[in-house]
């Protein structure tokens, strides 16, 4: 099967324009998929809620079980890549396995899910820059500052070749990486933590355990304790968002039908394996007991991270953690504006609104990147940025919190629906019957898919506490309603184009990297 690399058409054409071919290698595929998941902040953020109110000290068990629900989806995911090329992956998945109406509403709640997480991401780099700023430099800068300079970054950098972008994610997520290994590192060398290894924690069985009884503080007073499972297994799973995004990246990538597979795959179990080792690490250093209590306060859960740090490589350290966790937000929210763009081009292009293929279906003629959707994306990210400010809400827990719920929200129901695409477009349509398999595309899919409503139905149940202090806002309530009206009002449409437009129904999911036509 030889593969069409046509160069950009040029604007203005009613042809179908292509993002620029052979710009990014594996390396660059990987860099951009694992920003996305943005370890740093995962860890911090997220480790220390699940240590607190989930499941204790086997934190890193629940990272255990999110790490093999998500390889059993990301086998069946990877077999879909080796047939099916588009920049709107999901989108394309989900439309060739399960049928053009379904694809469409997945393809509205994805491209949703990646213009908030943008937002969301802002938030959290907004917050950490103006801590930092007035920790380092005891000077105060409003958070909008920060929030509209990395809006204009994230604009310019995406109308340019994807490959300066991936260099710059690059730098940024081997800074960050190495920090955590350092703590890590520094934990392992030196032969643990004040109170044992806490063996129990890398045990897969024990993230179903719930949080529970006295526990003594590093001030040696003592505190009862209580906890969810299903909340350390939601933020296990919630720090993986982003990773499934290496496959929107095969048109542009060097041999995508070998190297998106092993990106999908790769990226899945190194985070994974990362997460559980240094989370347990973190945890063992500080020790389980004093971890439990440090998390049960918002302004020392970072503690878990910060004192091993500072025991073992200094101050100096903690400083550098604190600046990272700074550009790796940056650098999350960066991978997140180019998923968004690409989302958005690839439902541009097939004009499912009539008028999109020649704005934001279009390509640069030079840079071959989606500027247009690019800049669409800027415009959408900030005008929620400028509502959460003028309405006076916290970067934190309003913008990051609400926009990452919202998100994630619509995300894990298109995932678990690209799980059930695979079983579908494997066995029940049988295509390519030299690729199914009992394992890889049916048991594999199916567990992983099965795991994923799981997902969803830990994050209803525990979304008010995942909001915190914005629970009572009416942003929060509204959640449920926009994901839904985004869902349905995709199937809706498509639904609409096949009575009224059959000939642009036809071309729903349709666009891939061998001109309109699966191969």
């Amino acid at each position: 099967m030889s593969e069409i690399i046509d160069p950009p058409a040029p604007a203005g054409t009613d042809s179908v324009q292509r993002l620029k071919p052979n710009a990014v290698g594996l390396v660059g595929v990987l860099f951009m998929a694992v920003a996305t998941a943005a370890p740093i902040t995962a860890m911090v953020g997220n480790v220390p809620i699940s240590v607190g109110f989930g499941n204790g000290a086997y934190a890193p068990a629940g990272y255990f079980v999110a790490t093999i629900v998500l390889t059993l989806f990301a086998i069946g995911y990877a077999k879909m890549s080796k047939h099916i090329t588009a920049t709107g992956a999901f989108y394309g998945y989900i439309s060739h396995g399960l049928g053009r109406v379904v694809g469409l509403g997945a393809g509205f709640l994805t491209a949703l899910a990646y213009m908030v997480f943008e937002a969301s991401l802002i938030g959290i780099f907004s917050f950490f820059g103006n801590d930092l700023f007035s920790s380092l430099f005891n000077i105060h800068v409003p958070w909008i500052v920060f929030a509209l300079v990395m809006l204009a970054i994230n604009a310019l950098l995406t109308y340019f070749d994807i490959n300066l972008a991936a260099k710059i994610l690059g730098v940024f997520l081997i800074t960050e990486i190495v920090m955590l290994a350092m703590m890590a590192f520094s934990v392992l060398f030196t032969g643990g933590g004040p109170q044992g290894w806490s063996w129990g924690s890398l045990n897969p069985l024990n993230g179903f355990h719930s949080l529970s009884g006295i526990v003594a503080g590093p001030d040696g007073s003592t505190m009862a304790v209580a906890g969810s499972a299903g909340v350390g297994l939601f933020f296990a799973f919630w720090s993986w968002v982003g990773f499934e995004s290496s496959a929107m990246y095969g048109e542009e990538s060097r041999n995508p039908k070998k190297i998106i597979p092993i990106a999908v795959v790769s990226s899945v179990i190194g985070i994974g394996v990362f997460y559980v080792l240094v989370s347990w690490l973190a945890i063992v250093g500080t020790g389980p007991d004093n971890a439990v209590a440090l998390a049960q306060d918002s302004a020392t859960a970072g503690n878990i991270f910060f004192n091993p740090v500072h025991e073992h490589l200094g101050q100096w350290a903690v400083d550098l953690f604190k600046i990272l966790l700074m550009t790796g937000s940056f650098a999350c929210g960066m991978a997140f504006h180019n998923c968004a763009a690409r989302y958005l081009y690839a439902l541009g292009r097939e004009d499912v609104i009539p008028g999109m293929r020649k704005t934001v279906g279009a390509t640069h003629p030079l840079h071959g990147s989606p500027h247009i959707a690019g800049f669409v994306q800027t415009g959408f990210a900030t005008l929620v940025v400028l509502f959460f400010d003028l309405t006076g809400r916290d970067p934190y827990t309003g913008l990051y919190g609400l926009m990452a719920l919202l998100g994630t929200t619509a995300i894990m129901i298109v995932q678990a629906l690209a799980a059930f695409s695979v079983i579908s477009y494997f066995h029940v349509q049988k295509r390519h019957p030299e690729t199914a398999n009992w394992f890889s595309t049916f048991l594999a899919p199916l567990l992983g898919g099965l795991g994923m409503v799981y997902v969803i139905y830990l994050l209803a149940k525990n979304a008010s506490f995942a909001a915190g202090s914005a629970a009572s806002d009416w942003v929060f309530a509204a959640i449920p309603w926009v994901v839904a009206v985004v869902g349905i009002g995709g199937l809706l449409w498509a639904l609409f184009l096949k009575v009224r437009n059959p000939q642009r129904y036809a071309e729903l999911g349709r666009t891939v990297l061998e001109e309109a036509h699966e191969r």
